[in-house]
């Protein structure tokens, strides 16, 4: 694994870990958003779960590539989401945002896809 790949895989890591703790720990700008967005109380935690899982498995594919492969992937299909999620909440101003996160781990993915 490239140098670039490492450090952008890992702070993908980073930014979904922190995103999923914000979730854990019902940050005001993260949970007030997900209510506005019509996103069930339910489904929080298991959003936050997955984010975490994601950014574990960044820090994994580090050691073992495939895994952080299968990483990359979830993180960029769970934030896809997010972005289909906010667009069709109507606040586009905020659209940015999950793109932003999801952004190193499809350059991880790149480059280990060797593009």
């Amino acid at each position: 694994m490239s140098t670039t790949a490492v450090v952008l895989a890992l702070v993908g890591a980073f930014m979904v870990g922190f995103s999923a703790a914000s979730v854990f720990l019902g940050a005001k700008w993260v949970v007030e958003p997900l209510a506005a967005y019509g996103v069930p109380r339910t489904w929080w935690t298991w959003l936050g779960v997955a984010k975490a899982a994601g950014a574990a498995g960044l820090v994994a594919g580090v050691f073992v590539p495939a895994i952080g492969i299968a990483a990359a992937v979830g993180i960029t299909f769970y934030f896809a989401g997010a972005v289909l999620t906010v667009l069709r909440a109507k606040s586009y101003a905020h659209v940015a945002f999950p793109v932003i996160y999801a952004a190193p781990a499809v350059a991880t993915l790149a480059l280990a896809m060797g593009g």
